[in-house]
């Protein structure tokens, strides 16, 4: 029961998802709107983790099976493809760079960002300490 339940909370999302998708005329998949809910759901604690966990895992778990499809069908257009494999490879080969090249520069702003948070902190923290101890010792 509990696992239809969180099904549930995630098919509402998603059906909201839908709504959105038909109302605002942007070219954005109507599960993007649903993500983009349950996540700021999520976020703002509207939505527990706990309430979707299970089903979420679940979700993960299949999902490499949901690539078959899609896959397979690749083999009925294969004479169109076959006509413009050398494009499609470059823009693959483009767009992994690309995609990997900001994903080491966020990651990185990331880091660094987090490094000098933490520095912030200490050094506030031993200032803190050191005067506690020069005011002993007066």
């Amino acid at each position: 029961m509990k696992l239809l339940f969180q099904f549930g909370i995630i098919a509402i999302f998603t059906f909201i998802g839908e709504i959105l998708n038909y109302i605002i005329p942007l070219p954005i998949p109507a599960s993007i709107y649903g993500l983009v809910l349950l996540f700021a759901a999520l976020c703002m604690k509207i939505i527990k983790l706990e309430q979707v966990e299970n089903a979420a895992d679940f979700f993960l778990a299949i999902m490499p099976i949901m690539f078959v499809p899609p896959t397979v069908n690749l083999m009925t257009v294969w004479p169109v493809l076959k006509n413009n494999l050398l494009g499609l490879l470059i823009a693959c080969i483009i767009s992994t760079i690309i995609v990997m090249g900001l994903t080491g520069r966020i990651a990185q702003a990331l880091i660094n960002y987090q490094d000098k948070k933490e520095e912030k902190f200490a050094g506030s923290v031993n200032e803190q300490t050191i005067s506690e101890e020069v005011h002993d010792y007066e």
